[in-house]
């Protein structure tokens, strides 16, 4: 089963990765300026998908 992983780059934005059951990642967003606006992009992807 796949999870997603918010990160925070090196620049103080947000980033989240899907990663394969294997731990492969499969998706890697765009950074967002704040942890909120990245939940935001996660539940996008859950619901587009």
């Amino acid at each position: 089963m796949g999870k997603f992983v918010i990160k925070k780059r090196t620049n103080g934005e947000f980033q989240f990765n899907l990663d394969a059951g294997n731990g492969q990642p499969i998706l890697a967003s765009e950074g967002y300026a704040s942890k909120a606006g990245c939940e935001s992009g996660i539940d996008s992807v859950r619901v587009n998908s």
